[in-house]
């Protein structure tokens, strides 16, 4: 895991995630969450696997939502994963969650082993795409969910342009002073503007036997909320 430059990254900015996260976002992707989780706890699945679980932000409000279920949190940065650790023993969900060093491109998990897969703000850092998208179709169950939640660009006026100067030129400036990291919120822009628009990635979740549902913008646009079954 050491060897990923993304991994490493994490590890550096990891003291300052959540707090950046809440601050650029205006709190906001509390919500966010909160919504996939809720739309997650629907289908009352038992076993969760929430990839690039990062702080664990996403598993917690998920186990809150359904006390049954069995929630599996991997994330490829070690130091994002001991800050989880010690935020999912604070809310005593230890017996719920678990925590575990792991690649999306290499899962330790037998086939249809999971009713539901989760990644939030995590499946644009994937070092391959596709093959983290073929292993989530791998380990969840036929007729299980997944739900994606991500980054993405407004496409709106002036939405869309205020957001490019925001996200662009200010978030990476303030990001660096804060995190001390030269590199990571300038990574962040570029990787969402990189990332497939939202009709293209439902395609390539179509791709790998995974079926979009619905397709939710939230927020005018500034993140997205993917759900898909698979078929």
């Amino acid at each position: 895991m050491s060897d990923s430059p993304i991994a490493a990254m994490f590890d550096r900015i990891s003291p300052k995630y959540d707090a950046l996260n809440h601050l650029f976002s205006l709190n906001i992707d509390k919500v966010w969450r909160r919504k996939t989780a809720k739309t997650v706890s629907k289908s009352h699945p038992k076993a969760i696997l929430d990839l690039a679980t990062g702080t664990a932000d996403l598993a917690i409000a998920m186990a809150k939502r359904n006390s049954q279920a069995h929630i599996i949190g991997m994330d490829i940065s070690e130091k994002m994963l001991e800050i989880g650790k010690a935020k999912v023993a604070q809310q005593n969900l230890e017996s719920q969650i678990e925590l575990r060093l792991g690649d999306a491109a290499s899962l330790p998990f037998e086939e249809g082993a999971f009713d539901a897969v989760t990644v939030a703000f995590g499946v644009r850092n994937f070092e391959n795409l596709s093959k983290g998208l073929a292993e989530i179709s791998h380990v969840l169950k036929t007729n299980g969910q997944v739900c994606i939640l991500e980054f993405s660009m407004p496409e709106t006026f002036p939405v869309k342009q205020l957001y490019r100067l925001y996200f662009k030129r200010v978030m990476p400036k303030i990001g660096k002073w804060l995190s001390k990291d030269d590199g990571a919120y300038s990574y962040l822009p570029a990787s969402v503007e990189k990332f497939p628009k939202p009709a293209v990635f439902s395609d390539m979740l179509t791709s790998f036997g995974l079926k979009t549902q619905h397709i939710k913008r939230l927020s005018l646009g500034i993140a997205t909320l993917y759900v898909a079954i698979k078929a």
